[in-house]
């Protein structure tokens, strides 16, 4: 293996130096964590030794500029008596191992075989994947059209690097699901994939819920709280909504990205946290930044590689298989057949725009599965509007049915405000929003409370 080592004591380095060298391993040496940090960016190394406590810069410092740069070898720090509180820091920060100084030259090729043997299984399963390529996808994916395969084919290139990655589109095309296919691609696959809607958690909540916080913060805060970085701590945050992102936040955001620290809700203390942030949105963040809704640093910072994902109108050749995928998929969860489609029914359903998306197209299906009499779904048992109707019973047919309650009268007048102003929107919940006249987090409020996809 290439190995570096980075000790301030000569006499370590050279030991180090001979140990490694009569194992069979290409050893290269630096004086401090700078110097070190200089070769271990330039060159290739498989494995960094890494002392703790040294001048210039020291072995957490290290740690923490070499995993922010993209770094991908393992690192072993080498501790002092004195010195664990440091070591165990620097395991928590993403190092591999550590061994306490003064050590026995059999612990440390111990140590090393045991990261070869690490080494040698990653690039087992990097090989797999890579023979198996972008075609062997999540069966939760369907990517017939060259639109979608080429966004795929970007995630398949970008998983195994630790950039941050930006997915935009329109509002139901699938953008969590691509984001958990990236983290599945991803070295970081065993460790936790956290999402969070930044527009359906109130402003005075989201701070906490991101970066956490301590006991006595603010009222109610009884214990200390992780929040979702820390959560996703050695795996894959992913902030849907993100330009709903409130303007405070976006700069503790940008932090957390440009450094790899956060700090806790009513905490002084700033904390390390090895986590790859996937946003995504709906809306053209390039006009918020020019509107000024948007910080310009944070949009570049987030938008390294973008990927677009297309609305279903503008790929066609992913519908039938689409359908086919989702009868199946709630016919497991529902313990049903898998019904067939009558022929009108599949043409009303290739015929329409779908400016929902897969999202709305998913909900039809399902709708249709319930309300199906057979085993064929036939054109009436789609929604109204796929069928060119209005969405939805009218607040005077439900009181024509004999509840005349003003509390089940005015949730069937919201249900179906929301549900046109969805539909006129595509799907685009914000714009849904604006013409309900109505916040985004309301409109959040009202889709949960009654019950609408």
């Amino acid at each position: 293996m290439k190995l570096l080592v980075i000790d301030d004591e000569p006499g370590m380095r050279q030991s180090l130096h001979l140990i490694l060298s009569d194992e069979g391993h290409e050893v290269t040496v630096a004086a401090n964590g700078a110097a070190g940090l200089e070769l271990a960016l330039a060159g290739r190394f498989d494995v960094i030794l890494c002392d703790v406590r040294m001048p210039v810069m020291d072995g957490l410092e290290f740690l923490h500029r070499y995993h922010t740069a993209g770094g991908s070898a393992l690192v072993i720090v080498m501790s002092a008596y004195g010195s664990e509180d440091a070591a165990l820091e620097a395991m928590k920060q993403g190092a591999y191992d550590y061994i306490p100084k003064p050590f026995r030259a059999d612990e440390v090729v111990l140590v090393l075989r045991k990261a070869e043997e690490r080494e040698r299984l990653r690039d087992e399963v990097e090989s797999l994947r890579s023979a198996v390529g972008a075609g062997a996808a999540s069966p939760d994916i369907v990517a017939e059209s060259p639109a979608m395969r080429a966004a795929l084919d970007v995630i398949a290139k970008v998983a195994a690097h630790r950039t941050t990655v930006l997915l935009t589109g329109p509002s139901g095309t699938g953008k969590e699901v691509i984001a958990r296919e990236l983290h599945r691609l991803s070295p970081r696959s065993a460790a936790p994939f956290v999402a969070v809607n930044c527009a359906a958690i109130p402003e005075a909540l989201l701070e906490s819920e991101l970066f956490g916080h301590v006991r006595g913060a603010f009222t109610g805060a009884v214990g200390d709280h992780a929040g979702l970085f820390e959560q996703s701590a050695g795996g894959t945050l992913f902030l849907d909504e993100i330009g709903d992102l409130p303007t405070p936040l976006q700069a503790k955001l940008l932090r957390a990205l440009q450094d790899g620290e956060i700090r806790r809700v009513g905490d002084r203390a700033v904390r390390r946290v090895d986590t790859r942030v996937v946003a995504a949105t709906a809306r053209d963040l390039e006009e918020d930044v020019r509107e000024g809704r948007f910080r310009e640093d944070l949009f570049y910072r987030l938008n390294v590689v973008s990927v677009r994902l297309p609305p279903l109108r503008e790929r066609p050749e992913d519908v039938p298989p689409l359908i086919r995928h989702l009868l199946a998929r709630h016919a497991r969860r529902l313990g049903v057949p898998v019904p067939r489609i009558a022929p009108d029914a599949m043409r009303a359903l290739l015929d329409h725009s779908w400016p929902g998306n897969v999202r709305e197209l998913e909900n039809a299906l399902e709708r249709a599965m319930v309300l199906a009499h057979g085993d064929t779904i036939q054109l009436d048992e789609l929604p109204s509007s796929i069928l060119g109707g209005k969405p939805g019973p009218s607040p005077t047919a439900v009181a024509a049915g004999g509840d005349v309650s003003l509390k089940r009268v005015t949730e069937t007048a919201e249900e179906v405000a929301i549900r046109a102003a969805l539909e006129r929107a595509g799907g685009n919940r914000r714009a849904a929003a604006e013409a309900l006249g109505i916040s985004v987090r309301a409109l959040f409020y009202k889709l949960k409370q009654l019950a609408i996809d």
